[in-house]
């Protein structure tokens, strides 16, 4: 067992060498010069709020005129999404922002859009909220560039501030709107013989915003030029009003300009253009390496504790042990299965151990009469163990696929729409475990079991995102789901999802059979006796979760930080995550087995779900932490963008807990028929 858990930790730590490489996925877009290259619009959000809105239905983005024609896209065009794209609430559009490979343009004026009184209170909601747009060219997010203190680095972080408050002595608190843009995007020379044509690919994006007021301009809309102090663009309540709904038929016209810098860079390379965004990533390698040493002191602790068990406790209790019965399973009796349990033969094999001399039975070895009687609820035990086997497979896929590379930024949606993929395909897996579980529990309408397992989590999910999509879509957000997306997720289930679910289920319960236990259950429950106070299951399921918590802890603070604080999404440090996570699978398994054990010793059968909830025990702190983060590191306000973040947070950890509650019972499940398979049944 200890040279397993070393040559796993070996091969998981291999892959942190991973985490700054990805493929790209597509071969670079080189361009020649003078060719044009469309920039795409697509949302802005906010660290404050959880509601997100499509950059074109802004009222004071420009309206597309279709005048800019890029390859086969025209300005006003919507590109075609993804369905992670779609879920992750990104609308993407082309606009009217001309650009040309190599051309640089000091100023160009875009448009003068008018807002009327609803639109400019909008707006300065947006800047006082601190919204940030999120522009794309090449695939590559525009980004605001920082220098760290020493000039020796430069961070990216993704996205621009839409407007900035203005304080003034006189005036309070006003809102200036950032209505110039400049762009400056890197480019190096194209690999390969584009490169020997001359053509370039685009290594780098960047937006530095600027408020310019509309005073002074001149002739073309363009402002002065020269070295000259622009006042910025305040959005002002017009002067006869004391407030914006004295006067709702008063509007603004606000001027927006641009300019663009093409700029080589000789360092950067197609290959790496994402880098820079991860340069902040980079830095905290040493606070992951402390992750994942934390990780391993838990683990290894938990290990030692482990090994006592097996080693003193069990194989010194087995040792010279007969347990008689007056009834014994026939041999062959059962039909002979095989899987992730192991096979009958594998359990005979293991009951070779006995002696001639009877000993008195204490603990454990008392309930041998009980413990594989089936569990109260077994056709929802099925089902939950069931669909934790499907997550399990997509999330191993996921964290897998990320650490590689093949899952990378430049897949925007990936994430998520590989994500659904696997736990679709992985329906065969639920349906099969499903199924074998029912089945072993005496249960015969293994069909309604198929649909229970295929509709636990669907159901779950859809029913939270619809009644959440309804507050989202009165805030008309771009978060909110199209109906059309609705009814694809619903066809995804009905089409895909339930189909391999029941191909799994007719297999795992008609080819492969109930799993074989290897002493039968007596016809009598046996009464349980009164319980300590550390085998009660309240105390052992919150204690029991603190292991796996703390061996997460660390890495969870750059999750939500990715999450809630950067909004970029960009978590790809999956190289550390996978090692966390492989030690966190050890942890967890270490702990059910541990509870599992103490519970039998106190002569409490009724181990089924309590392996299942220690497991899953873990999510409940993760919960506790994720409301911590809320009131202490966290600006989220108003009682939708609470919603949603409290909303969806719970179901993650409820997700979680089903992934992680499913590795506990399997663990639980293989100890406990090992145990009693090692003790000779006369």
């Amino acid at each position: 067992m200890h040279a397993e858990v070393r040559y796993s930790a070996l091969i998981c730590a291999l892959l942190t060498f991973t985490n700054a490489f990805y493929v790209p996925g597509v071969t670079s877009k080189s361009y020649k010069d003078g060719e044009t290259i469309p920039l795409l619009v697509n949302k802005v959000y906010s660290e404050e709020s959880e509601l997100q809105f499509a950059y074109t239905e802004l009222p004071f983005a420009c309206p597309p005129t279709g005048r800019v024609k890029a390859g086969r896209f025209s300005s006003g065009a919507s590109i075609s999404l993804n369905l992670g794209e779609v879920l992750r609430g990104d609308r993407i559009t082309v606009s009217d922002y001309q650009l040309a490979m190599g051309q640089d343009e000091e100023a160009k004026f875009l448009c003068s859009r008018t807002i009327d009184a609803a639109g400019i209170q909008k707006t300065r909601l947006l800047i006082q909220y601190e919204y940030s747009a999120e522009w794309i060219v090449d695939n590559l997010p525009g980004a605001t560039s920082f220098m760290s203190t020493d000039k020796s680095k430069k961070y990216y972080a993704a996205g621009f501030k839409i407007g900035e408050v203005v304080k003034d002595m006189n005036a309070g608190l006003q809102f200036a709107i950032h209505n110039h843009v400049t762009l400056v995007l890197r480019w190096h020379r194209a690999p390969g013989r584009d490169g020997e044509k001359g053509k370039k690919v685009i290594v780098g994006f960047e937006v530095f915003p600027k408020s310019i007021s509309a005073s002074g301009r001149k002739e073309d809309g363009l402002p002065p030029s020269g070295e000259v102090t622009h006042a910025p663009f305040i959005l002002t309540v017009p002067s006869n009003a004391t407030d914006m709904r004295d006067t709702p038929d008063a509007s603004i016209t606000i001027p927006f300009t641009y300019s663009v810098y093409w700029r080589e860079d000789e360092k950067l390379e197609w290959k790496n253009r994402w880098n820079i965004y991860f340069v902040a990533s980079d830095d905290s390698s040493n606070v992951h390496w402390l992750a994942i040493l934390n990780s391993l002191v838990i683990a290894g602790l938990l290990t030692a504790v482990v090994a006592v068990i097996f080693t003193r406790a069990i194989r010194g209790e087995l040792k010279g042990d007969t347990i008689k019965l007056k009834q014994r399973r026939p041999s062959g009796s059962a039909k002979t299965g095989s899987g992730l349990l192991g096979s009958v033969e594998d359990i005979e094999g293991a009951a070779e151990t006995s002696a001639d001399d009877e000993e008195d039975l204490t603990g454990w070895k008392l309930v041998h009469g009980d413990v594989f009687r089936a569990p109260a609820y077994a056709t929802l035990l099925s089902a939950v163990v069931g669909s934790g086997t499907q997550l399990i497979f997509a999330m191993a896929g996921i964290i897998i696929l990320s650490a590689v590379g093949i899952l990378n930024p430049s897949f925007r949606g990936g994430y998520v729409s590989v994500g659904i993929g696997l736990w679709l395909f992985g329906g065969l897996f639920a349906g099969y475990f499903s199924s074998r579980l029912y089945r072993t529990f005496g249960l015969q309408d293994w069909q309604q079991n198929v649909v229970r397992t295929a509709s636990l989590v669907p159901g779950l999910l859809f029913a939270t995102i619809f009644v959440l999509n309804l507050f989202v879509w009165i805030q008309a957000s771009s978060t909110a789901l199209p109906f059309t997306t609705l009814v694809a997720l619903v066809a995804l289930w009905l089409f895909i999802q339930l189909p391999l679910v029941y191909i799994g289920g007719w297999y795992g319960y008609s080819q492969a059979g109930a799993y074989i236990h290897p002493i039968k259950a007596n016809a009598v429950p046996r009464q349980v006796p009164p319980q300590s106070y550390y085998t009660r299951s309240v105390p052992v399921v919150l204690f029991a979760g603190f292991a796996p918590f703390m061996v997460l802890f660390i890495e969870l603070m750059f999750v939500f930080k990715s999450l809630w604080l950067d909004k970029s999404g960009y978590y790809y440090v999956f190289g550390f995550m996978s090692v966390v996570g492989a030690i966190l699978g050890v942890t967890v398994v270490e702990v059910a087995v541990v509870a599992t054990y103490l519970q039998l010793c106190a002569e409490n059968y009724h181990w089924w779900w309590h392996s299942f909830l220690v497991g899953s025990s873990s999510a409940l702190w993760i919960f506790s932490y994720l409301v911590y983060y809320f009131y202490t590191k966290l600006h989220i306000t108003g009682f939708v963008s609470s919603l949603l973040f409290f909303a969806y947070g719970a179901l993650a950890c409820a997700i979680y807990g089903l992934l992680v509650g499913t590795v506990g019972f399997l663990a639980s499940y293989v100890f406990v028929r090992r145990i009693y398979a090692a003790v000779k049944v006369d």
